[in-house]
């Protein structure tokens, strides 16, 4: 997310990426933690890989999960789904303040306004119920009506 001086949200960045079956999907910064990595280090890694090294993540001196996701490989049992694996989820909110450049298998990086990131158009364009995360995140900060 993007931030103004006094710390309120402006902008949600998500990631617009194709599939190996050729569709056009968004979805956010994501990934595992290593064995021996904290989590601060592992958020701080994931934001480089997926934005680039001049995106510049604000993370806290202790960071702490605005929700825990469950995916599920089969649909329906959770709004998370992930026909790999079953897998836990921290999510959290990361401000960042550089330029974000794509990376790994990323096309572009896309900003939205909150308002915007929220909707059902933009949440139809996730895979696995990350569009919930959005606004799961966007409540937690008290920007959801």
């Amino acid at each position: 997310m993007r931030t103004d001086g006094v710390g309120q949200v402006t902008e949600v960045g998500m990631l617009l990426r194709s599939t190996p079956m050729g569709e056009m999907t968004r979805t956010i910064v994501s990934g595992r933690v290593r064995f021996g990595e904290t989590v601060r280090d592992a958020l701080f890694r994931h934001v480089e890989n997926d934005l680039g090294p001049m995106a510049f993540p604000l993370l806290p001196p202790q960071p702490t999960p605005f929700t825990v996701a469950e995916y599920f490989p089969m649909p329906g049992l959770s709004a998370f789904h992930d026909e790999r694996q079953h897998a836990v989820s921290l999510a959290f909110v990361v401000p960042v303040t550089g330029t974000c450049e794509p990376r790994q298998d990323a096309l572009e990086v896309t900003w939205f306004a909150p308002e915007a990131a929220a909707s059902d158009a933009v949440a139809a364009e996730m895979e696995g119920g990350r569009g919930t995360l959005i606004r799961q995140a966007l409540a937690s900060l008290g920007l959801l009506r």
